[in-house]
């Protein structure tokens, strides 16, 4: 089994993730090597899914590349990510099944005739916004959570597990759906388990490098199971894989790193507990937080300069204003001057794009 250092593995990452040089310079190369760019509709600086392709493509990337390439059915919004169309047959694998909790099968069952409902409007009149759909559900759907009783949203984001709807596109930060016949690709079925091998390979050709197992939560996974190759991290216990094509492109080609400001939904820096043993990095979202208790700021973007997340840059774009405040550039590491002057055009460049005035 090869052993690499962390070093080599902070650059497989960094890579991975298109976030060395040259820049990419196409949106559509970025997404298909991604894989995912979440959406997220917190947007204190931009949204979410806007950084992450910016981080990657810099000025070249405009909004509207993004929107033609929905409107085109190139990329697709699915399951709160935005993925290649060509994709979709990979995450729809076992959707028949859907849903595995009895309750909420139990719910479907009695609620059949909403069901019918809900297609045959969209069917007539789609794509919809979810406020456009009338509620004739029979029974409401039982929640302790904001779902209580949304039972248009409830059924809606059922049908798009079970491949009956598709988010269509957007109006504002609104979702519109339809029919999914009329969004998805007719592609063949692809049996679940190797869909699942399919998507591990696609998720570890994103990351990199990545562990084989651990604790499962909701969202994407960030484990791949025995796809890659296998290898020993020098100083971190533990099961990695990667790539075996990023892994030899290490061997060629020298790493060539840059500064840039992360999304904190960004997969460089999801995967928290892989930030912390790869990059020595510690970070968590505090905008949740009360005010007293934040470290780094309501929506601190981490830094990247070379191979290490060396900060966090906390900020905020103040669009009544016009202006691109910034509260404070935290330093996890002393920057050099080399260092603040590549931060220091990464954060001009952010306010450039944004069509704002950096202030401080």
């Amino acid at each position: 089994m090869r052993e690499i250092s962390r070093a080599q593995a902070r650059r497989l990452a960094v890579r991975a993730q298109l976030l060395d040089l040259p820049r990419p310079g196409d949106l559509i190369e970025v997404v298909q090597q991604l894989g995912l760019v979440q959406v997220d509709p917190a947007a204190p600086i931009a949204p979410s899914a806007e950084l992450v392709l910016w981080s990657r493509l810099g000025s070249a990337y405009r909004s509207a590349d993004l929107q033609q390439a929905l409107e085109s059915r190139t990329l697709v919004e699915l399951d709160g990510r935005i993925r290649p169309m060509d994709d979709v047959p990979l995450h729809l694998a076992g959707h028949e099944a859907w849903p595995p909790w009895a309750d909420a099968r139990e719910w479907l069952r009695v609620n059949e005739p909403f069901r019918r409902d809900v297609l045959a409007r969209l069917e007539e009149h789609g794509p919809l916004l979810s406020r456009d759909i009338p509620d004739t559900s029979v029974e409401p759907w039982p929640s302790s959570g904001w779902t209580n009783n949304r039972n248009v949203t409830q059924m809606l984001e059922f049908l798009v597990r079970k491949a009956e709807v598709a988010v269509s596109g957007r109006r504002g930060r609104q979702r519109l759906f339809d029919l999914a016949e009329r969004v998805y690709p007719d592609a063949p079925a692809v049996p679940l388990e190797e869909a699942a091998r399919q998507r591990a390979a696609r998720r570890l050709a994103s990351l990199g490098i990545a562990r084989v197992g651990g604790t499962s939560r909701p969202g994407e996974p960030v484990h791949v199971g025995e796809v890659g190759v296998p290898v020993v991290v020098d100083g971190v216990a533990g099961q990695w894989r990667v790539d075996p094509e990023v892994l030899e492109r290490d061997d060629v080609d020298e790493f060539r790193g840059r500064a840039a400001l992360l999304s904190p939904y960004d997969r460089l820096v999801y995967d928290r507990s892989r930030a912390q043993e790869l990059f020595g990095f510690e970070y968590v979202l505090e905008v949740y937080k009360p005010t007293s208790q934040r470290r780094w700021g309501h929506y601190a973007l981490p830094i990247l300069y070379g191979d290490r997340l060396v900060g966090k840059l906390d900020a905020k774009a103040e669009r009544k204003e016009g202006v691109f405040e910034v509260y404070a550039v935290h330093q996890d590491v002393r920057f050099t001057e080399e260092m603040t002057a590549a931060v220091e055009a990464e954060i001009d460049a952010l306010a450039d794009w944004l069509g704002l005035a950096r202030l401080r």
